[in-house]
């Protein structure tokens, strides 16, 4: 086990920050955000491109670094600090988007959590835009249909209401719940969980690693959203960049060869429970639809 974690009093945890053409101020402020008051927190910081220009950076806050020329994939790189975090004795392990502002005792908060619901393997905290609006993040496990309708009819989306089951809008997200598919902008997994489902899924280049690994790790534990911390997230839209959609429609016909596309018996009932607690007042409306029927927009 690392030194650092046989001396903190701390649940022993990690966090690895994957970076990609990132600002040396952006990584510097996450690097202050989530190592101070947190001496045992083990921080993998893995930067892909020709450059290895955050080494120093790195090095100032006692940072394991690792440079890839080339990119593996986000899978593969989260894999390589997660492996590393628990050969050395973590118990909780944070996924974070360089792009992400962390309240100074936001990681302690979260580990508290963790600590106080063993039942819990996956946690995420409420988003935030930087202007303040929130990022409504907690997601149902998505059909093929629905994110065809929401990346090209976005519009139609919305009016229809169904971007607002998608999203479970009808929780508020000011109250804990749990959510079948949490984003992987930030999240704190209970490595004992994610051990025992498996790691990312490698072949995911980018995008729904995080809703994979969200799906296993819900058939053995909870998937929750936390929203008494808040964290600021300025990463913009990959939609208007074809090579992240290409990457998106590519990951997530994968996901659908992986787990059915048109018909998926788990994703119905898994959805249908989220949306009734989402909406607890809905089921006794007249005529509503049961929550969580797997059909097409």
């Amino acid at each position: 086990m690392d030194e650092r974690h046989k001396t903190s009093k701390h649940p022993p945890a990690s966090c690895a920050i994957v970076c990609r053409r990132q600002r040396p101020e952006q990584v510097e402020r996450l690097l202050a955000g989530v190592t101070t008051g947190r001496p045992g927190l083990l921080v993998y910081l893995i930067e892909q491109g020709p450059v290895d220009s955050l080494r120093a950076l790195a090095g100032r806050f006692g940072a394991h670094y690792r440079h890839q020329r080339r990119n593996p994939g986000h899978a593969r790189a989260h894999n390589l600090a997660l492996r590393e975090a628990i050969a050395a004795g973590s118990a909780y392990h944070f996924i974070l988007q360089p792009e992400i502002q962390i309240p100074l005792d936001g990681i302690g908060r979260l580990l508290a959590y963790m600590e106080q619901h063993p039942d819990v393997g996956l946690l995420a905290p409420r988003v935030h835009y930087p202007d303040g609006r929130l990022r409504p993040l907690c997601k149902l496990l998505p059909h093929p249909l629905e994110l065809l309708v929401r990346r090209f009819f976005p519009l139609l989306h919305r009016s229809s209401g169904r971007l607002a089951r998608y999203e479970l809008h009808g929780s508020g997200y000011t109250r804990v719940m749990d959510v079948p598919a949490l984003s992987g902008c930030f999240l704190l997994m209970r490595i004992e969980a994610v051990q025992r489902v498996g790691l990312f899924d490698e072949r995911f280049f980018q995008y729904f690693e995080d809703v994979d690994l969200s799906r296993r790790v819900g058939r053995i534990a909870r998937t929750v959203f936390v929203p008494h911390v808040a964290v600021v997230h300025e990463e913009g839209s990959s939609y208007r960049d074809w090579t992240m959609l290409w990457h998106r429609l590519v990951s997530g016909a994968r996901y659908f060869n992986k787990w059915g596309w048109l018909r998926d018996e788990e994703r119905a009932r898994v959805n249908a429970r989220a949306l009734r607690a989402a909406n607890p007042g809905r089921a006794a409306q007249p005529g509503a639809r049961p929550a969580g029927t797997d059909v097409s927009p």
